[in-house]
């Protein structure tokens, strides 16, 4: 499975890049995430509940990264397993600037396997890109400008209380990738609205067959009112 993409920070590049190795920062940006620890000099434990599709569980898992040149560039690998399956893959990542932002390109290769792969490629590819994507906007609210460095040089970690995607906040933004990616841009507005005048639609339905059904019960219970009146 082939990741590529790009996300621009509004912040300087020598803000994102510390945040991108801060596993606590992580931890909050990332969906499902319930662990994640510094383990070794950049090396990091893990644990992430994700469901795709009928396929739910936890992973256990290690990320690596290497080959890294402060603030521009780095080199991650994964391997996790659990449950569902397992995890392999290896990524790169560059930081450029432009204007005072800071712009994310990221490429790699994954490979799964066991229950997980039998969701399909193309539910694989989409829940991807949904974990990336919400991760990097979870990262976005995490990109203030770092305080003044304390006594001893180091500067200190403030950062903002946010947290992780919920699963259906996940779920949500699976199907916001899959209406991209299937869905032409010309196309995705009235897609969008007929969805919500079918939503629409059922909401009322089942607030009228609600209303039916309590009239229903109030005659019913005035009948045996009045058949009891009458024994």
């Amino acid at each position: 499975m082939k990741i590529e993409g790009t996300h621009t920070f509004a912040a300087p590049r020598d803000t994102v890049w510390p945040i991108l190795l801060d596993p606590d920062a992580l931890a909050h940006a990332l969906p499902g995430c319930e662990e994640l620890e510094k383990i070794g000099d950049n090396e990091y434990k893990g644990v992430i509940t994700i469901r795709i599709g009928p396929v739910q569980g936890k992973f256990d898992g290690v990320v690596t990264l290497s080959d890294l040149v402060e603030p521009e560039s780095l080199k991650l690998t994964v391997n996790g397993k659990g449950a569902p399956g397992f995890v392999k893959g290896t990524g790169h990542l560059r930081l450029d600037t432009s204007n005072g932002s800071t712009v994310l390109t990221y490429d790699g290769d994954a490979h799964v396997g066991g229950r997980i792969a039998s969701v399909g490629q193309r539910l694989l590819d989409t829940s991807t890109k949904a974990i990336i994507r919400q991760c990097l906007e979870g990262m976005d609210q995490l990109m203030v400008p770092q305080p003044a460095s304390d006594s001893e040089g180091e500067a200190a970690k403030e950062l903002p209380e946010i947290s992780a995607p919920s699963q259906a906040q996940f779920a949500a933004g699976v199907v916001k990738s899959m209406l991209e990616d299937f869905v032409p841009p010309e196309h995705r507005q009235d897609l969008l609205s007929k969805a919500a005048m079918a939503a629409g639609a059922l909401l009322l339905l089942l607030i009228i067959d609600s209303w039916r059904m309590n009239r229903l019960a109030g005659k019913l219970a005035r009948q045996i009112i009045k058949a009891n009146r009458r024994s």
